[in-house]
């Protein structure tokens, strides 16, 4: 006879793995990441095993790119299942559930064994992923906003005046892209080889919040996006 701790095995094997992945996470057995540009959102199965049984939850933690790449760990992303301090956010499964407490599933013999599987992975995708998803969201606003104070933004602009450019007004993250707002117009090539090279800067810092430069005038009309 199968036992339990076969089945739980064989279940998240060949039903709970596959299932994660096709709600877009991607890693091992026990650990899961979310793909984003800026955040590790992960997932991480948590076990509780027995002499006769395993029981099983999962751990849902929110870590910074850029947190994670300052220590220089040999791991290529963080373990959901270890605290290492500087998480944005990390909790059970179950706290984002409508229980509020925690939640654990056990695979156990009998024709039905699969349905806590089918309810793990409904929670993950009702609850766990949009939450994640939330405080990534929430967290990229909240270090949003201005990129470069007024005194910050003094040097880059020092450089666009020798070449006769208009200043820049505004340096804001926002969408994945720091937005330079300015008046310049679209005719203006020279306003364009100049934050050109104004945004190559800004992307060679290597910071994960933006991926792109996009210029705007000072109506909010798009004029050149960089790369």
């Amino acid at each position: 006879m199968t036992t339990a701790h076969e089945l739980h095995a064989r279940g998240l094997r060949e039903h709970l793995a596959p299932a994660l992945r096709t709600l877009g996470l991607s890693g091992r057995l026990h650990t899961f990441d979310l793909p984003d540009a800026t955040h590790w959102m992960l997932l991480g199965l948590v076990e509780r095993p027995t002499a006769d049984r395993i029981a099983f939850t999962f751990g849902l933690s929110l870590v910074r790119h850029s947190d994670w790449a300052r220590t220089a760990a040999p791991e290529d992303r963080p373990d959901p299942r270890v605290r290492y301090g500087f998480e944005v956010w990390r909790a059970r499964i179950g706290e984002v559930l409508p229980v509020g407490e925690d939640v654990w599933w056990e695979v156990l013999p009998g024709p039905r064994w699969q349905l806590p599987l089918d309810d793990a992975v409904a929670a993950v995708r009702d609850y766990g992923l949009p939450e994640l998803r939330r405080r990534a969201g929430a967290d990229r606003t909240s270090t949003g906003g201005p990129y470069l104070s007024p005194a910050e933004l003094e040097g880059v602009n020092a450089a666009l005046l020798t070449a006769a450019v208009a200043r820049v007004q505004r340096a804001e993250l926002a969408d994945g892209a720091l937005v330079l707002t300015g008046a310049w117009t679209r005719g203006d090539g020279v306003a364009r080889t100049v934050l050109a090279g104004a945004a190559q800067g800004f992307l060679s810092a290597g910071d994960e919040r933006f991926a792109s430069v996009h210029c705007l005038d000072t109506l909010g009309r798009p004029l050149w996006t960089f790369p």
